[in-house]
């Protein structure tokens, strides 16, 4: 029996009405686990005996459009996450290794939870007013006090039916910091190959999630250990082993560790900035190059990276801004921190990388740094934050300048054309050069001195 337990007042609200209908209603999956856990409850999703066009009748505007059983009705609570209701099911067939090839209502709570993915989310809970009890058909209480992922029944037969969950469990391992059971593991390393069959949208959808988790660095060996690894990124696989401690070089890890180790230092919650963190140096195996005096080198790896990261973008089906910021990042991440630096420089590097880009830049540069056992910062990089800062207040195109084409239209009493646009690249080039102040008194007393 479950106590202390806040259920929101949409949740008792279907509760309350299925009941009053004579069917059967249980909360079920994840959010008995996270509670259970003492964790918040961001998703509730509910199983049934009713069918969906049964549910519709005690829900009336819900949606149902899907083979699966599913009923979507509105949250009040979170408009953006409906409420899911799905009739209790089996499930036959699955040749596709991820949709089953026949569903038929099922008459049982333990038969619809027997086709879930882990015993932690093989969990329901009922609800009779304040008593509410757990439903523990395959020890999923268990495996929460022992901190383990571990599948419900023959984890081949789950893996074949879903290659995703194969992913699931790692990101599940990853997000709760618990262990993914003996079998289950096995399972995963044996079915491995099967993860080509799932769409790469899904595929990137769990890796973002278990990048963006605290636990990114351990959910990343965990995907190497289990195999998945060297088929979503095969590239990243060969980074393992590629050596680049040598004389004069601050490196002590191997080029994938090194990865490994950016990735669990990267400070930025942004899910394309920690990815762009773990494969910034992947072109570094390509480029190996080991000299008589025993110096590793990776000349141009910047260029072979940011290569492979184009090819990563496309098939994980990156969107196109997704895509752009990605790409920048990897390709900019080996930027000069120089004193000596003009302010033409520092406006290439942030031309090159985007001004909305920057801070994420500079969370990339302390992962690499700490990744590479380097001080987190230091006082050059500290003098390169302050001079970026400067350099931003200072126009970067002719569109920031004080004045535009009608200024120069109406003051020198000309009309639209060529000749205006090359006045004011002028007037740019000079408040480029600090020669005039970007201020409009300033630059139209020297678009009439210059007339």
């Amino acid at each position: 029996m479950v106590k202390d337990v806040h259920l929101p007042k949409s949740v008792i609200d279907i509760i309350d009405k299925f009941e009053k209908s004579k069917y059967e209603i249980y909360i079920v999956g994840g959010a008995v686990r996270d509670i259970l856990m003492g964790r918040m409850v961001n998703d509730w999703d509910f199983t049934t005996n009713a069918t969906p066009e049964q549910i519709l009748e005690v829900i009336p505007g819900g949606l149902y459009n899907n083979q699966f059983g599913t009923v979507f009705t509105d949250n009040p609570d979170d408009p953006e996450s409906p409420h899911e209701i799905t009739t209790f099911r089996k499930e036959e067939g699955y040749k596709d290794s991820r949709h089953p090839d026949k569903i038929t209502w099922g008459v049982t709570l333990e038969e619809d939870l027997s086709r879930r993915d882990f015993t932690i989310n093989a969990l329901a809970m009922t609800v009779k007013g304040d008593i509410k009890e757990i439903k523990d058909y395959y020890k999923g209480e268990k495996d929460i006090e022992e901190k383990l992922v571990r599948a419900v029944g023959d984890p081949n037969e789950r893996f074949s039916e879903d290659a995703l969950r194969m992913m699931r469990a790692v990101r599940v391992s990853t997000q709760l910091d618990f262990a993914i059971e003996e079998d289950t593991l096995e399972a995963i390393k044996k079915n491995a190959s099967l993860i080509n069959k799932i769409s790469k949208e899904r595929i990137k959808e769990e890796l973002f999630k278990i990048i963006s988790s605290p636990n990114a660095y351990e959910g990343i060996i965990l995907l190497k250990e289990s195999g998945i690894l060297n088929e979503i990124l095969p590239e990243l696989e060969k980074s393992f082993g590629v050596e680049q401690k040598s004389p004069g070089r601050h490196h002590i890890y191997d080029v994938g560790n090194h990865l490994l180790m950016s990735l669990k230092n990267c400070k930025s919650n942004d899910p394309i900035t920690r990815f762009a963190t773990l494969i910034h140096d992947i072109g570094k195996p390509q480029t190996y190059r080991k000299l008589d005096t025993g110096v590793i080198t990776f000349y141009n790896h910047e260029m072979v990276s940011t290569k492979i990261a184009e090819n990563i973008a496309d098939r994980l089906k990156f969107s196109n801004k997704e895509k752009d910021k990605f790409v920048r990042l990897v390709r900019w991440h080996q930027f000069t921190v120089d004193e000596r630096q003009t302010d033409s420089a520092l406006r290439r590097f942030l031309k090159n990388v985007g001004l909305e880009n920057v801070e994420d830049m500079l969370a990339l540069r302390v992962g690499d740094r700490l990744g590479g056992g380097a001080r987190e910062t230091s006082w050059r990089l500290e003098e390169f934050k302050k001079r970026i800062i400067e350099v931003q207040k200072q126009p970067f195109s002719v569109n920031d300048l004080k004045i535009d084409g009608r200024d120069v239209m109406k003051e020198l009493g000309i009309p639209s054309g060529p000749e205006v646009g090359k006045i004011l690249n002028d007037l740019f080039e000079k408040v480029e050069k600090k020669e005039i102040e970007n201020e409009r008194e300033a630059l139209i007393s020297e678009l009439k001195h210059s007339s």
